[in-house]
């Protein structure tokens, strides 16, 4: 089993910046891809930005040039800097590992922006 914590979400004015953090631990293996997903009220989850263990990165367009992803292996943690945030990028954010053998999810980090 593999126990993802999220930790860095809150309130914040647009234009701002935040950096959520999720750390895991368990039974992690080395061949492993980190992700952030984020749910907005009424609307389904949808992914933010993944990152394979080589340290490949992939974003959703509307996030591009806004939100960087990475990874420090030796900790087992994914990071997600956010700026420039917008009132749109209110969501719950949701921490992913997708490895052989299983798929999962932290309990999710809300991110308010105010206008």
């Amino acid at each position: 089993q593999v126990q993802l914590v999220e930790s860095g979400g809150g309130l914040v004015q647009a234009g701002g910046s935040l950096r959520l953090s999720c750390a895991a631990s368990g039974s992690i293996r080395s061949i492993n891809a980190r992700g952030w997903y984020r749910q907005a009220p009424g609307k389904q989850r949808e992914l933010v930005a993944r990152i394979t263990h080589v340290g490949s990165t992939d974003y959703a367009d509307s996030v591009k040039g806004r939100f960087t992803i990475s990874r420090d292996n030796a900790k087992n943690t994914v990071y997600l800097q956010m700026s420039s945030l917008k009132s749109e990028d209110t969501a719950v954010y949701y921490c992913n590992l997708l490895q052989p053998g299983g798929d999962y999810w932290g309990q999710g980090t809300q991110v308010t922006v105010s206008s």
